[in-house]
């Protein structure tokens, strides 16, 4: 018997499972489509996310199939250049370009390497028992809802999505061309109220748009590239288009108001939904799972103490509410407005380089350091490195770092004000030692 059962064979499924066995947990992995999913969905991930495919062995693979993000380009209705920030596409502080563009079918495909997935099997009924869950009639120890926004498993725990307040419905559309479509190669964002858009190149052959829809229409009146070349004849008069993937989402701001009920925990989308514009959506999945799934094992190993498992709600709720909070604030100064957003965006979005540090602030991957738990013991009064990511990335149990031990984090540890740091097996540190103390 298998001590874990993941519903859900998305990224954020296959690496909790991934995870799971890294830290010595026998699980299952069910999904209930009969084959991956096809499609393209999610299409980048920062550097802190990378450390955690890194973690499970997948560093030189998802090299292989990703290409760095060349940064920001905010665009008006005209495609005039009204702002840009350049990255450097060299890797940052984990070992990795900051912005990571890639094909999720690819992705699917290399974590599926370090699993097994039985695909067809719905979940249908879902029950706990004391000491255990049953799953479809089978017992297990722990249930992990990784079944994206329509959930069973959090429907199954009574678990409720709460708004905050961000609806926007945008068509989506895939093209692959073995055409250079002679672009910059960064994320172009059209802000402009009537019709905001999203342009960015993926991969060397495959492009990605997306549109603002008005109230009048839906994916149904972009079915075929006919119909979609209107939309595209401002980037491209490339005839060699394949129309890979249209779709229509309705981009929302969600948080589960409960993560986990005794021995059933939400992930991904199951747990949260989260607007586009900072590219956090799969990323937060990924976190969730990392966040998990090292003190799933310690509890179920008896290392750790079962009430361990509330700090997973604790830590990632407040993370996941803020980078949401900051994807619904750049969508809105972006995309709404008016005519009087439009005009301010005209005249401010020019001058935002007279800012100081806005730069490094709007390319900057670093996420806020996790709010305090049982597992992160920061102090009240003073600046610490406890909820922060250690940049020498994620070990395999907990470990004590020094600058003795670690030379090439004494920077980052004088810095920090440290004489030495506890990591967590996500890379979070847990709590420092003061160089006074």
């Amino acid at each position: 018997m298998a001590a874990v059962i993941v519903v859900g064979a998305g990224p954020t499924g296959l690496t909790a499972a991934a995870l799971l066995a890294r830290h010595g947990l026998d699980c299952v992995v069910v999904d209930r489509r009969p084959a991956p999913h096809p499609q393209p969905r999610a299409v980048h991930l920062d550097d802190e996310v990378c450390r955690i495919l890194a973690s499970i062995g997948l560093a030189d693979e998802f090299a292989a199939i990703s290409r760095p993000g060349r940064g920001l380009r905010l665009l008006d209705a005209d495609l005039r250049v009204l702002a840009e920030f350049r990255r450097d596409a060299a890797a940052g502080r984990h070992g990795w370009p900051e912005a990571n563009m890639f094909d999720q079918p690819d992705l699917e495909r290399i974590l599926r390497r370090k699993v097994t997935v039985a695909d067809g099997v719905e979940v249908t009924e879902l029950t706990q028992h004391g000491d255990h869950v049953r799953v479809n009639g089978e017992r297990f120890d722990y249930a992990l809802g990784c079944d994206g926004a329509n959930s069973f498993v959090r429907d199954a725990i009574g678990a409720s999505m709460r708004d905050l307040g961000f609806a926007q419905r945008w068509l989506v559309v895939d093209i692959d061309t073995d055409e250079d479509l002679g672009r910059w190669d960064g994320v172009h964002q059209v802000c402009d109220t009537r019709r905001a858009a999203t342009f960015m190149r993926v991969g060397e052959t495959r492009y990605r748009w997306e549109f603002r829809l008005q109230r009048h229409e839906s994916a149904a009146d972009y079915q075929d590239l006919a119909r979609i070349r209107p939309l595209l004849a401002a980037w491209t008069t490339v005839e060699e288009l394949r129309l890979r993937r249209v779709a229509e989402y309705t981009f929302r701001a969600q948080v589960a108001d409960k993560w986990r009920d005794n021995r059933v925990f939400l992930l991904g989308d199951a747990a949260h939904l989260t607007p586009p514009f900072i590219g956090q959506g799969l990323g937060a999945g990924l976190r969730d799972a990392a966040n998990l799934a090292w003190k799933l094992a310690s509890v179920h190993s008896g290392q750790l103490p079962a009430s361990i498992l509330d700090t997973y709600q604790v830590e990632r709720q407040p993370h996941v509410r803020t980078m949401i909070r900051l994807a619904k604030l750049l969508g809105v100064a972006m995309t709404e407005g008016g005519e009087i957003g439009d005009l301010l965006r005209k005249v401010l979005m020019p001058r935002l380089h007279l800012l100081p540090g806005l730069r490094n602030r709007v390319l900057s991957s670093e996420t806020p350091a996790l709010r305090r738990s049982e597992l992160v013991l920061r102090p009240r009064l003073r600046r610490s490195l406890a909820g922060t990511l250690c940049p020498a990335g994620n070990p395999d149990r907990i470990t004590t770092v020094t600058a003795e031990s670690n030379p090439e984090l004494a920077d980052w540890l004088r810095r920090g004000r440290a004489r030495a740091a506890v990591v967590r097996p996500d890379g979070t540190v847990l709590r420092t030692m003061t160089t006074g103390g």
